[in-house]
């Protein structure tokens, strides 16, 4: 799927060739899920090497990647240094962002080129998302979205935190994901101020907030919503807070577009927070990149200095959070384009009082 992106990637770079291992790596580069393997690149072939689990699926999923399996006996170092000595490559870039040290200074050692850094360039590659990656993501928040619309009817009094996360991710499952993006965050009352919450035994009560953070996965791909309802009636403050943040997603969202710092997307939100009285009630960034993983480039954060890239999916998830009272919190997933956004969430987002 990726080998011309990969081998394009290699032009110019200070390396003749690349070995991913890590899960993430070797899924982004040839669309195959495994537990085991290695994708090695240079600029005259890609190889995927599996082991007998898993190669026959491998060749008939990979159309791009030579896919051979290693023998019995063999490792993995020793298959790949047949191919560096075959393409004559000198030097061999390692993930050592995602490597631990230890396993980063064994390939090092074992490999008969000079092991050196690959260093973010896969990692701001995976930034931008082609149609099909989309569809993916897309696919993944419509299951969401439609066990968030199933879940609401389960919302009363009584019923307890745990019991609507596994609702929820019932739902996500029952309705085709291959499963979920992270453990599903409901929180209610006065845990809905802790902005990542565990679900707890507490039962939901009148007058409560309750912020459900959710999200599955459809082909490897991740997807991640919020959002926060109300239980019977809401006061006054907290619908003063509510609608701040909703404010305040609403202008995030209308900053975001391709070349954009992400740390002025997060100011525009920030500020509608701070403007409201609320500035230290909102200590997380505003949003992060989804793709193969739920937390990836590029940030919407106050540090993130790098221009949001074309094609980047970024959510959009400012919260104000009341410790001992009530949290709020709403995010959509933006995909950027040159001109803005386009908001890839379809949920409802105005108060809903249950």
């Amino acid at each position: 799927m990726r080998k011309e992106e990969l081998q394009a990637l290699l032009r110019g770079a200070p390396f003749d060739a690349m070995l991913l291992t890590g899960e993430v790596a070797r899924r982004y580069a040839t669309g195959f899920p495994s537990t085991a393997g290695v994708a090695y690149v240079s600029r005259c072939r890609a190889v995927f090497y599996t082991d007998f689990r898993y190669v026959e699926a491998a060749k008939a999923a990979i159309s791009d990647f030579e896919v051979r399996e290693i023998g019995g006996g063999l490792t993995y170092s020793a298959v790949i240094n047949d191919l560096i000595d075959e393409d004559d490559v000198k030097k061999i870039a390692l993930e050592d962002r995602t490597l631990t040290h230890d396993a980063y200074t064994r390939w090092k050692r074992a490999l008969h080129a000079e092991g050196v850094r690959l260093g973010a360039r896969l990692e701001a590659l995976r930034q931008t998302k082609d149609d099909e990656e989309v569809g993916n993501i897309v696919a993944a928040q419509r299951i969401a979205e439609q066990a968030l619309e199933e879940v609401l009817n389960d919302i009363r009094v009584g019923v307890s935190e745990k019991e609507i996360a596994a609702r929820l991710t019932y739902l996500m499952l029952h309705y085709g994901a291959e499963n979920m993006s992270f453990d599903p965050i409901v929180v209610s009352g006065r845990n809905s101020s802790k902005p990542h919450g565990v679900p707890t035994e507490k039962t939901l009560e009148n007058g409560d907030f309750i912020t459900m953070d959710f999200g599955c996965i459809v082909n490897g791909y991740c997807s991640d919503m919020t959002r926060t309802v109300a239980l019977g009636s809401v006061t006054e403050e907290m619908q003063t807070v509510y609608d701040t943040v909703l404010s305040a997603q609403l202008a995030g969202i209308a900053c975001a577009k391709a070349g954009v710092p992400g740390r002025e997307v997060d100011a525009a939100a920030r500020r509608v927070i701070e403007e409201a009285g609320y500035g230290e009630a909102f200590g997380h960034s505003f949003g992060h990149g989804v793709g193969l993983e739920i937390h990836e480039g590029p940030n919407a954060s106050s540090s993130a200095v790098d221009p949001l890239p074309a094609g980047a999916i970024v959510t959009a998830e400012p919260g104000i959070y009341l410790p001992g009272k009530f949290g709020v919190r709403i995010e959509d997933m933006l995909y950027v384009i040159e001109d803005g956004c386009i908001n890839l969430t379809e949920a409802p987002k105005g108060l809903m009082i249950l």
